[in-house]
């Protein structure tokens, strides 16, 4: 089989040859170019031939055309630092306006994306990272702003996270037109730490169900569950093929997810305590633990989230070559 196959079988749950694998990181400094992130993310995937490749630009990349601006000090996770938020009184949500994809940093981002497909074969998918419209609203106004403007001032909120829905969705609509494999949908806020349910279900998935119909033209989305004490339950419904969230740190585990969702789930690889400080022998026993909970079907090994900047090489390869040795054909 090749990389595709290997994942159609996988959301489909079917035997594989070999369980299919992909890890991704972020690429400071160079993911603020469209040509040193496509390289970089190429090169990336040439080393370790995952077969799922997840493009990773800052988290800024659909805001900055909205005067947001981040720098890179040095985080383990090769993520950005924002500065002053955009936001900074109830009315400025307001006064955001609606974005066209195909300029600024944004359309940057589309070119990226098709010098990516130009040096990929068919054989092997590539997904963009999405921001949720309330994980981009919370990096407009600084992480410990959204829950002050969400629950004092709802209605300039909404019309905020309206503009941003409606920018996103333009973006998805010119994904689509360069013929990537799907989205990765980056879901930060289902999680009981931040929000009630009844506060996510009506500012997070109601703008994300605004996406669903244009998500539905792609054949392979990964939504991303980011965070501990997720409401797994009420993102289960998303119009995606895989689910990927922190399962070696918060629940539900692995076997308890798949049984709640439809396709595949991604994970079974701790990314600190296996991935970082662990041996060969940790990682391997950590995918003999996702195969036994999973039966083998329906599952992608990786991690919760990102891979560190630190993560030793050696853990990689061994994660990649050990899961080539097995196939469900010997679960």
């Amino acid at each position: 089989m090749n990389h595709r196959d290997r994942i159609e079988r996988a959301i489909h749950r079917e035997k594989v040859d070999s369980i299919p694998v992909s890890f991704w990181q972020h690429f400071p400094i160079d993911d603020q170019n469209a040509e040193s992130l496509a390289k970089s993310t190429i090169a990336y995937q040439e080393l370790f031939d995952f077969d799922l490749v997840k493009v990773s630009p800052s988290s800024s990349f659909c805001l900055v055309d909205w005067g947001a601006r981040d720098v890179w000090r040095g985080n383990p996770e090769g993520t950005r630092d924002y500065l002053e938020p955009v936001i900074n009184k109830p009315e400025d949500w307001e006064r955001l306006e609606i974005l066209d994809p195909k300029k600024g940093h944004l359309g940057k981002q589309l070119e990226c994306l098709k010098m990516i497909k130009s040096r990929l074969n068919g054989n092997t998918p590539f997904i963009q990272s999405i921001f949720s419209p309330l994980a981009q609203a919370k990096n407009l106004a600084g992480k410990t702003d959204l829950q002050y403007y969400l629950r004092k001032y709802p209605d300039q909120f909404k019309a905020g996270l309206d503009v941003i829905t409606k920018t996103t969705a333009r973006f998805i609509e010119e994904c689509i037109k360069i013929g990537i494999d799907g989205l990765f949908f980056a879901v930060q806020y289902a999680s009981f730490d931040l929000l009630s349910e009844e506060e996510f279900i009506s500012y997070g998935k109601h703008f994300d169900s605004e996406l669903f119909e244009l998500m539905d033209a792609f054949w392979l989305n990964m939504l991303h569950i980011h965070g501990k004490n997720i409401m797994f339950d009420a993102v289960s419904d998303y119009p995606v093929q895989i689910m990927n969230w922190h399962d070696r740190e918060t629940d539900p585990d692995l076997k308890t997810g798949k049984a709640k969702s439809k396709g595949a789930v991604c994970g079974g690889v701790g990314r600190i305590e296996t991935m970082i400080l662990g041996s060969s022998q940790n990682v391997k026993s950590e995918i003999d633990d996702a195969i036994q909970q999973t039966g083998g079907t329906g599952l992608v090994i990786g991690t919760g989230c990102v891979l560190p900047q630190t993560t030793p090489i050696g853990n990689i390869f061994t994660a990649v070559e050990y899961a080539r040795c097995l196939s469900t054909n010997h679960v």
